[in-house]
């Protein structure tokens, strides 16, 4: 659930109604369990759900809402209070919990919010038992009932045990290292300086002083010209950058070049491939086809998913691949994380860093990014693809000029009236050619 906190379906009485329906399906599973009967989660005897949230000044109360539901269901909340949603997973994985509730709208500005709901393994709900939840929250919402929020108590040792746990996954520590942190204003404010200086790295920060409201504005991952002007100024080894809720890293080099998830793939994937765990990464259609081709130059091969992290994890899961991720920076080290996680991902670029002794432009010098132009095209009505002829033949002759030197990917938004038109070539004048004569052949088959 995303949306304006306040309005539907983030209003009190509906994220009170979540945490009716939440509660619902823990309590089943809870008698189950007790029956004898195979459960859904393995939790303890009196069932718990932890909730966290990132800096939004509407988390609390959301919190509070959704823990109403949960007590007037006899299920009992504990409140990680301000956490990465990546670390509420991790909580909710290893602590004696049914359930886990992540209160986070991501990259979104701070009017908005949101409820992810993360089940005892970790991992977010597969869509039958979202469908189910969804379908339970409307029959509260018929019975009028008044909300009841419960104040929360923070327990401090949560969060303690994520950041315990994270620094447990490095080979070496971090002293005479010297990093730039972007918190986002987010909830990696916080966490991501204590743990990195805990490694010993000397730690400069910017946008780690989060008031409510001044969440992702003109920080962190999406903007990064503040955090590229602090490495340069400073002369830091590196400089990272999250998202609000951290579940996503990008980074800035020592001289200053943009280091994307792709090339956060690549770096991180060699090591893997040279111990023999790995040969393939799996990737979005929306990565780079020079990263495509610097992983082939290794012998690794790329497996591409529709876009979304959902679709990267599935298709981990289904090839038991151990790296996948997207170009956005959400990557997924499955020997530590059933989630992106942007903490961890840092772990890990630093750890490559230190144990090749190379920097980060060197360690990304081979991965030479095409231009690649999206245009999003407004349109009257959705029909299928193969059935808009004028941007077919527009498709056609952009992919045979390109030859196997270049890209196009042309997909319908799901959320939005827009079609989507991707163009990936080595010249960006042709790349902007044929990315709007396919959107303006859409416009002509489709209309605005």
């Amino acid at each position: 659930m995303r949306g304006v906190a306040g309005k539907y379906p983030l209003d009190r009485t509906t994220t009170f109604c979540v945490g009716l329906s939440l509660a619902t399906w823990v309590r089943e599973s809870h008698e189950r369990r007790e029956r004898g009967g195979p459960p859904d989660v393995v939790i303890g005897e009196r069932p718990e759900v932890v909730i966290g949230m990132d800096t939004r000044e509407s988390g609390p109360w959301i919190a509070e809402h959704v823990a109403g539901g949960l007590l007037a269901q006899r299920i009992t909340p504990r409140f990680a209070g301000l956490i990465t949603t990546p670390g509420l997973a991790h909580v909710a994985r290893t602590g004696p919990f049914a359930a886990g509730v992540m209160i986070s709208a991501s990259h979104n500005p701070y009017q908005d919010n949101g409820i992810k709901i993360i089940d005892h393994s970790g991992f977010k709900l597969p869509d039958d038992q979202e469908d189910i939840l969804a379908r339970d929250i409307e029959v509260y919402l018929s019975m009028a009932l008044s909300p009841d929020p419960k104040p929360l108590t923070i327990d401090e040792g949560l969060d303690r045990e994520y950041i315990q746990h994270l620094a447990g996954t490095v080979s070496r520590d971090l002293s005479g290292f010297s990093i730039v942190v972007d918190g986002a204003n987010g909830a990696a404010s916080f966490l991501a300086p204590e743990l990195f200086k805990r490694l010993g790295a000397k730690v400069t920060c910017i946008h780690c002083s989060p008031d409510g409201r001044n969440i992702n504005l003109n920080c962190g991952s999406q903007h990064l010209d503040g955090l590229r002007e602090a490495v340069l100024a400073s002369g830091a080894d590196v400089g990272v950058a999250f998202d609000g809720d951290a579940d996503r890293a990008l980074f800035v080099s020592h001289f200053g070049k943009i280091i994307d998830g792709d090339a956060v793939l690549y770096l991180t994937a060699l090591p893997l491939h040279a111990r023999g765990r790995l040969t393939e990464v799996v990737a979005t259609v929306m990565s780079n086809l020079g990263f495509e081709r610097a992983l082939q130059h290794h012998g690794i091969g790329l497996v591409r998913t529709p876009v979304g992290d959902r679709y990267v994890l599935q298709e981990m899961l289904r090839r038991n691949a151990l790296l996948g991720g997207e170009q956005s920076g959400h990557v997924i080290f499955r020997d530590y994380a059933t989630t992106g996680d942007g903490l961890l991902t840092a772990l890990r670029v630093f750890e490559v860093m230190r144990e090749s002794g190379a920097s980060l432009d060197e360690l990304t010098a081979a991965v030479e990014s095409y231009p690649q132009l999206l245009v999003n095209v407004r349109i009257a009505r959705k029909r299928p693809l193969e059935e808009l002829d004028r941007a077919n033949r527009e498709i056609r002759h952009a992919e045979a000029e390109f030859g196997d030197a270049g890209r196009v990917l042309v997909r319908f938004s799901g959320t939005e009236p827009l079609a989507r038109v991707m163009v990936e070539g080595p010249e960006l004048a042709r790349v902007e050619h044929f990315a709007h004569s396919i959107a303006a052949a859409i416009r002509a088959d489709l209309g605005e």
